[in-house]
């Protein structure tokens, strides 16, 4: 018989609510957790739970411990290199994050969708399916996007699993692969409604991507329109130095 009136022992209760605390932002990358004192205060424990509560956030990643100065959060930081052609997945992946999607929106569209990317304007033609996912890392919510992906190129997506890499799917199921990114990367706030989907209560600064995806020449398979958080990503980039007879 299941007993009903179970509940997760004190230190578990405990390091979840840190661990709220760290998903919601209210404390950042480098900011110190509460201590053991703190915990036996703050939740009436022995000290005993408390250094178990510690031990358990510790033991999954979420904080760091640093001799003779405290117990602090996990930067979460992850780097995306600009220029290279890979998804967020493989991204998290080689951060050394656990990457998990959640679908949020779907529609079948049969007009054609425009967007304007470094001053060109770009269509991808009708029909297509319009997606809206949340990216995690670590459980953490990173990213919102919404893509929109040609049925044309790949008919039938809606019924793949559209909580897994995109790109993978795109190679795997029809056997494309993307030749060219043309993205344009802009700063934004993220605030209001769009605090929501992040788990987040107050504003936070964060990147805005828009982007098509190319498997030919001028063959569109995808556009994007991505919002990162600010707080969690940087972004980087690699450049030659023009030359001398190109200045």
């Amino acid at each position: 018989m299941v007993n009903e009136k179970f509940s997760p022992p004190k230190y578990f209760q405990i390091s979840r609510d840190v661990v709220s605390q760290i998903q919601s932002g209210a404390l950042p990358p480098g900011a110190p957790v509460p201590s053991e004192n703190d915990i036996i205060e703050k939740y009436a424990v022995s000290n005993t739970t408390a250094r178990k509560a510690l031990h358990e956030l510790e033991k999954e990643g979420w904080v760091t411990r640093v001799k003779g100065k405290g117990t602090f959060v996990r930067d979460f930081t992850v780097v995306r290199a600009i220029n290279r052609i890979f998804g967020f997945t493989k991204n998290m992946i080689e951060a050394g994050r656990k990457p998990a999607t959640r679908l949020v929106g779907f529609h079948l569209r049969n007009t054609d969708h425009t967007q304007t990317i470094n001053g060109r304007e770009f269509t991808l033609k009708g029909p297509y399916c319009e997606i809206e996912r949340v990216r995690y890392a670590d459980g953490i919510p990173m990213m919102k996007e919404t893509r929109y992906i040609s049925l044309g190129l790949c008919p039938d997506i809606q019924r793949r699993n559209l909580e897994q890499s995109l790109y993978s799917v795109f190679e795997k199921d029809y056997g494309i692969h993307l030749t060219e990114i043309n993205q344009m990367l802009s700063a934004v706030v993220l605030e209001g409604e769009a605090l929501k989907a992040f788990e987040l209560e107050k504003p936070i600064p964060a990147f805005r991507v828009e982007g098509v995806s190319f498997c030919g020449k001028d063959l569109i398979i995808e556009m994007e329109n991505s919002v990162y958080r600010g707080d969690m990503y940087r972004f980087a980039a690699k450049a030659r130095p023009v030359t001398t007879e190109n200045k």
